[in-house]
Parts: structure tokens; sequence; C-alpha cells
């Protein structure tokens, strides 16, 4: 049974992280997604708010779990018994940073990292585009699921 880990900061999940752990369950057994509690990035969101959102957008999905991790990712890793990391690139840029921490996270723990493209429907998707359309109470139809399109609504005042 081969388990992997989908870790992001996820500030906030849309349909492209939706679309790797939909594909990932295609290749693997069990995903669990790992939304990061990182201090070095001022997020929109709490952890607890983007764990739900996750949870939300997940809900009926069998073998797949969402939890939030304020550690190393390897040290979260190592405590679930997990030795597989799903990773999603979307642009060069992503493969160039996403590598450097996956050469790293194989030299700490000896992980494996699997890289996958969003399908090309997601592609264009970011969280920072997200964040950015919904300040401005833009639609966000075909961008996230309707339960963090409402969260987001509530986050910046537009109903």
């Amino acid at each position: 049974m081969v388990r992997v880990v989908y870790p992001g900061t996820f500030d906030p999940p849309h349909l492209g992280h939706l679309d790797i752990v939909k594909r990932s369950l295609r290749l693997f057994d069990e995903v669990l997604v790992a939304v990061a509690k990182n201090p070095q990035k001022k997020t929109l969101f709490t952890l607890e708010e983007r764990v739900d959102m996750f949870q939300k957008m997940v809900e009926g999905m069998e073998r797949v779990s969402v939890e939030g991790f304020e550690c190393l990712l390897v040290d979260f890793m190592k405590q679930k018994n997990i030795w597989v990391i799903v990773r999603g690139v979307r642009l060069f840029t992503d493969f160039e940073y996403e590598l450097l921490i996956a050469m790293n996270n194989h030299r700490l723990m000896g992980v494996e990292t699997v890289f996958m493209m969003p399908s090309q429907e997601y592609i264009h998707i970011s969280s920072s585009i997200v964040k950015d359309i919904a300040s401005y109470c833009g639609n966000l139809e075909n961008l996230v699921h309707p339960y963090v399109g409402k969260k987001l609504r509530e986050k910046f005042g537009c109903y």
C-alpha cells in the first residue's frame, strides 16, 4: 500500500489542488493532504480555516484525509510513516524551486517526490490569483470549490 503526502500552504485551496488530489488517487492508495502552518508566509486564512476548506473540498472522497502540521515536512511524514511526496508544478519556475526542496527532503530522510502537472483547465490557477480576484469581489466560479468561494467572499466582505 503506497500512501503519499500532498503538502502545501493552500491559502486558499483551489480546483487545481483538488485536481492533483484526484489524479494522485489513480496512482496511489491513499492521499494525505498536509496543510502547512508556515511561519514565513503571511496567510489570509488560519491553519484551521485552510484545513476546514480542504476537508470540505474532499468530503465524500475515499482514501483522502486532511491534516494540518506545524513542523518540518519530513518530520511530519516520519510521524505518519509516509515516504512519498506529491507536488503540483505549473511552470518551469515552480519546478526549479520544487526540485531544490525535493533534493533536500531526500537528503534529510530519503523520501521520494513525484511531480504532477495540473490538468490543462487548471494550470492557470494559483492561490495568489484567486486571492487577487476575490479581493475585488470577482467571479470565483471554476477557480474554487463553492465553500471556499463563500469563505473568500466573507473574508473580503463581498456579499
